[in-house]
């Protein structure tokens, strides 16, 4: 019998609450969503909205992605706190630095997939986690990035010449009706990284609230093309409910 996948369903996969360490002596609460059995065609580093408006590992779209991309498409999803960021999951030490000292957070995030031998490395960042992978992710570990509603309030003009230098892939999901940047000007400012692709979503606002399905489905099709979409909207096998306490940070 088949279930609709909604909001709050949560599909198989090998979970794991983990600990990053970084260089500057935090502890960052975090989250591993493996597929049941095999090796992950690729891995998703994601990197949360802004904290002080509300932003952290279980915002909506890398709450789904971890709830679903290891049973639809055999995909793991790396999901945590930045410093000083709180969520069910508990909050992670430090206080929040303006993107600045959050480099230590993204590396904290990359040595641990590197440890553990995570494959195909993907950064997607959200809004401000959009500038956490132009400023501080263009890692020899990292295969590319995907960029959700990218305001690029801290990316200056070098940094986005540095991802277009490396060659390395850059997808770029643009709301047609962002908050910060509409698709007509991410076109423009992303021509500095020549490999870009730029994507405009209709009818879609910053936060792509009811819109979370097109966003996993274009994720997929980056990091995993050989990955059928639009991903499967019912499940066949075994699922749970699972209701997430959001916490303010």
């Amino acid at each position: 019998m088949s279930t609709e996948i909604r909001a709050n369903t949560m599909l198989p996969a090998r979970r794991e609450q983990i600990t990053l360490h970084t260089a500057d002596g935090l502890e960052l609460i975090g989250e591993l969503a493996l597929p049941e059995s095999g090796q992950p065609r690729a891995t998703l580093v994601c990197l949360h909205p802004l904290p002080t408006h509300g932003g952290m590992m279980d915002s909506h779209i890398y709450r789904k992605a971890a709830f679903r991309l290891p049973a639809l498409a055999d995909i793991a999803v790396l999901r945590f706190n930045t410093r000083g960021t709180a969520s069910e999951a508990g909050r992670s030490q430090g206080s929040f630095d303006n993107g600045d000292s959050e480099r230590f957070d993204v590396a904290a995030a990359l040595e641990y997939a590197e440890f553990h031998d995570l494959p195909n490395v993907w950064l997607v960042g959200w809004s401000f986690g959009t500038d956490l992978t132009l400023v501080h992710g263009l890692d020899p570990l990292v295969e590319g990035a995907v960029l959700i509603s990218p305001p690029l309030r801290w990316s200056t003009e070098d940094h986005l010449r540095a991802w277009g230098d490396s060659g390395k892939p850059v997808h770029a999901l643009i709301p047609e009706f962002d908050d910060y940047l509409r698709p007509e000007e991410a076109r423009e400012r992303f021509s500095l990284i020549p490999q870009a692709e730029v994507t405009g979503f209709t009818d879609t606002k910053h936060l792509w609230v009811g819109k979370a399905e097109a966003a996993l489905d274009a994720i997929v099709q980056a990091v995993a093309p050989d990955v059928d979409t639009p991903l499967p909207r019912t499940w066949d096998g075994p699922s749970e409910t699972r209701q997430v306490t959001i916490v303010n940070s």
